[in-house]
């Protein structure tokens, strides 16, 4: 009796473990969290409704990474910043080194924010390395996720992203998509 005790709740446990570190998917209303810009202003994906959002989470020893951002900013502006929004994550650097490299790449017009040690950003995305890319559609729901791609990704990343824009923004009377369990910390 005991044993199958200890069973079941070792069961329940990993359960609960794996639900809680899985990462939201398609069609999942994405974390609503995104940090702090340069200014202190909290960044919130429920605040880009209506906007194409891409989450990039980046680090400055990653050079794909730090080639992505430029062409990001590129694509932003192509598209016009009430169409597309990026917002570029600080993920696994010190403070001090995103500060100089966030004053290094000023001239991007990009968010910039930073994830510090206890990871309350990328925790909810499911981030376990970069680089990582959410595309988030003008509701707020995860359209595509990228784990660990490269320059072989582009055309299809462009693509999404195209499709995206394509999309219409969702009515300004449609209640935005929030569950309780995405609440901002």
């Amino acid at each position: 009796m005991q044993r199958s005790v200890r069973y079941t709740l070792a069961m329940i446990m990993l359960v609960v473990a794996s639900v809680a570190s899985a990462r939201p998917g398609e069609g999942d209303v994405a974390p609503d969290y995104l940090g702090r810009d340069r200014s202190g202003n909290e960044i919130h994906v429920s605040a880009l409704r209506g906007k194409v959002v891409i989450v990039t989470f980046w680090a400055s020893w990653c050079g794909y990474c730090m080639k992505e951002l430029p062409i990001l900013a590129a694509i932003q502006k192509l598209a016009g910043p009430a169409q597309l929004q990026v917002v570029a994550v600080s993920h696994d650097d010190s403070l001090d080194i995103f500060t100089k490299i966030r004053n290094k790449l000023k001239d991007l017009d990009l968010i910039l924010t930073y994830d510090a040690g206890d990871q309350r950003i990328a925790k909810p995305y499911g981030v376990k390395g970069i680089p990582h890319m959410v595309m988030i559609s003008r509701d707020g729901r995860i359209a595509h996720t990228h784990v660990g791609y490269g320059e072989d990704m582009l055309d299809d990343i462009a693509s999404e992203i195209n499709e995206l824009l394509a999309a219409p923004a969702p009515p300004t009377n449609a209640a935005p998509a929030s569950p309780a369990a995405v609440a901002s910390p």
